[in-house]
């Protein structure tokens, strides 16, 4: 069951926006913009910031664990992680390396949040075949699963050499590196997470996000099952909050539709229409979009039914300007949270 201590977070995976011209900014430009909107995150006593990896030239974040590692050096309290670090394309001891090594810069405040990502950029960029899409992360994941042990790894499979009892360091200072699997709709997935007993992030960005209670029923049954004890349930969903609905939706929707139908042209999607957009920004839909009290009650909603740990809010969008984001921020963690867990403690 969710409770009046759900944690809230922020994720950004870097958009490239405009500056005040209209132009895109550079990607350096864009990195310094994360970091202060981390910062702010952190002033504000936002519980939770991840940083998504991508490789392509409308996101500027290529290295998470490298920004994440300049956002810690500037705050204090907040945890610090990816949304989400693509592990079938990476080196799981490389992965686990860097996420214990910003544990270490930021006092304990590190998390990982692993998946295989929606974009598959990465796979040609360091040389896998799509072809081996599953077994990539099916082989990849156990081996990080060892990973967190931290002690002597013994480890063989088909994607990268054999491990006989190697260390792996540097170790955390509490011996553990809290380590998250993304799941957009598979149920497969679903129990894979339950089956090394790792915590559940379910990418809900698009539908109906009631639609994936069954996953969170499969994910505690799984766990039983696995004689795994209960871990938390946690949810990423795009959003944008403004001070009146309209001005949220007047604000997102001319970025939002370019970010999507310029994805779209490269999956064959059609172009988004604003009647679309609106379902998918109303009461059922997957987009926290409008003022503080609708997201609030939206997010409740989520909160209550999946029985969620944490709820992310994907706050960039495309060429969303940096300015409209900090503001969505700053009402996120002033009106929002404090709403949200009102509302939760009232059962």
């Amino acid at each position: 069951m969710a409770h009046g201590n759900l944690e809230l977070g922020l994720d950004t995976f870097g958009d490239i926006t405009n500056d005040a011209n209209g132009d895109p900014k550079p990607a350096a430009h864009v990195i310094r913009d994360v970091v202060e909107q981390a910062v702010l995150a952190d002033r504000l006593g936002l519980d939770y910031f991840g940083v998504g990896e991508h490789h392509r030239d409308d996101f500027a974040i290529s290295a998470p664990d490298m920004v994440l590692s300049a956002i810690a050096g500037q705050t204090e309290r907040i945890r610090l992680g990816s949304a989400v670090t693509v592990l079938s394309s990476d080196d799981p001891i490389r992965v686990f390396q860097r996420f214990s090594t910003l544990d270490a810069v930021s006092s304990g405040r590190a998390e990982v949040i692993l998946g295989r990502g929606s974009f598959t950029e990465s796979f040609p960029l360091f040389g896998f075949d799509l072809a081996n899409y599953e077994e990539l992360f099916e082989e990849k994941l156990e081996l990080f699963n060892e990973l967190r042990k931290q002690g002597p790894v013994s480890w063989s499979g088909n994607t990268r050499p054999a491990l006989h009892s190697q260390m792996v360091y540097p170790h955390t200072e509490s011996g553990t590196l809290k380590s998250w699997v993304a799941v957009g709709g598979s149920p497969q997935s679903v129990v894979r997470a339950a089956h090394y007993g790792m915590p559940l992030m379910l990418a809900i960005i698009g539908g109906e996000p009631l639609q994936f209670a069954p996953f969170a029923e499969l994910y505690h049954r799984a766990l039983k099952e696995f004689g795994q004890p209960e871990q938390p349930i946690g949810v990423h969903s795009p959003g944008h909050i403004a001070e009146t609905d309209e001005q949220a939706l007047e604000e997102l929707w001319p970025h939002y539709a370019a970010m999507h139908n310029r994805i779209g042209r490269d999956r064959g999607w059609p172009p988004l229409s604003r009647s679309e957009f609106n379902a998918t920004a109303g009461p059922r839909g997957a987009l926290m979009v409008g003022s503080p009290e609708t997201v609030a009650n939206k997010i409740t909603t989520v909160a209550k039914a999946l029985g969620l740990s944490r709820f992310d809010l994907k706050y960039s969008h495309g060429t969303l300007p940096h300015e409209a984001m900090m503001k969505s921020i700053e009402l996120y963690a002033t009106e929002v949270a404090p709403r949200v867990r009102e509302n939760l403690a009232k059962g």
